[in-house]
């Protein structure tokens, strides 16, 4: 198994990633061929202090191929043709 995990720092408008994410974007991920399961949500150190991520998704596959494999798909690119519409930086792998 491999778990692929994607992190966000804090968007310019919290509200509106986490709102959009939680309707739009989140949804797609369920579509990205070879994915085994996953889990998204807001990230928070131990006592509840933002920390440097605001937002985790993370992925499980059969294999680290599959997960390359996922997100050169047309489910992987429409996924990545998604971010600007709630991100404005690139989200780290």
């Amino acid at each position: 198994m491999t778990e692929l995990i994607v992190l966000y720092r804090t968007p310019k408008d919290p509200e509106h990633f986490e709102t959009y994410y939680r309707e739009r974007h989140g949804p797609m991920t369920g579509k990205l061929p070879g994915v085994k399961g996953y889990k998204y949500g807001r990230v928070s150190s131990l006592d509840g202090a933002p920390g440097e991520f605001f937002w985790y998704w993370s992925g499980t596959f059969d294999s680290r191929q599959a997960a390359l494999d996922a997100m050169a798909s047309p489910a992987g690119l429409a996924g990545a043709a998604d971010v600007p519409n709630y991100y404005q930086d690139e989200p780290l792998f």
